[in-house]
């Protein structure tokens, strides 16, 4: 069965040129619909420089990053945060949820910039932190929620989209291992429910594990 790629790089470099150092040294992946890779390696090895280029958050110094068909390189910087709004979910270490909101303004904060009605962001927002076990806490600010809670809001904000990639950077982290197991099953459970592809770093050998595909970076490279 042929393999429908979604999200792809090809010979990826990004060189600081103040520096003078290559920190990806030509990356070529693939991404297909609905799989999930787990990219481990050392600190320093180029994981998050990767993850951040694959968003559109930064530009490489050469190469490509296509998401579904479209370069990111070519396109203006109006069409970028569209497709980036559209078709990618960003899940961080640190929630980054915004302190001044509800849990509910905080997931449901992707649809009202891609100019959706409030009123259907508010159900589509609502309908997620049901499924993320947050139902309770609609109305809580972020600083009311454990830290295991304020995680599942962040990846029901990554979802609330349903976009075509996650892209997770280390988001059990700084969590217990209790609490990363719920927070892996909820990613797993969405995972199959709507096709969602995750691509994620991690230095969590048991997380990388359940995802299926590993792959490992080294100075710049993935090996």
């Amino acid at each position: 069965m042929s393999r429908e790629i979604i999200l792809q790089c090809k010979q990826l470099v990004k060189r600081y040129g103040d520096l003078d150092v290559d920190v990806l040294k030509g990356v070529n992946l693939e991404i297909a619909v609905g799989e999930r890779v787990a990219i481990m390696g050392a600190s320093g090895s180029g994981k998050s420089t990767l993850l951040h280029l694959l968003g559109g958050l930064d530009r490489a110094t050469s190469g490509e990053v296509v998401l579904n068909g479209v370069n990111l390189h070519t396109v203006n910087s109006g069409k970028l945060a569209k497709l980036r709004n559209q078709s990618l979910g960003f899940i961080y270490q640190s929630h980054h949820l915004l302190g001044e909101f509800t849990v509910l303004e905080n997931v449901a904060m992707p649809l009202l910039i891609g100019n959706h009605p409030v009123k259907e962001a508010q159900i589509r927002a609502k309908q997620l932190l049901q499924r993320v076990g947050l139902g309770h806490r609609t109305e809580h600010k972020p600083s009311e929620l454990s830290g295991g809670e304020r995680q599942r809001a962040a990846v029901a904000r990554a979802l609330i989209n349903t976009p075509a990639v996650v892209l997770a950077d280390e988001p059990t982290g700084n969590l217990d291992s209790r609490t990363a197991e719920s927070v892996y099953q909820l990613m797993l459970e969405l995972n199959q429910e709507l096709r969602v592809s995750f691509l994620v770093v991690t230095h969590d050998h048991d997380l990388a594990a359940k995802l299926g595909k590993v792959l490992h970076m080294e100075d710049g490279v993935i090996i």
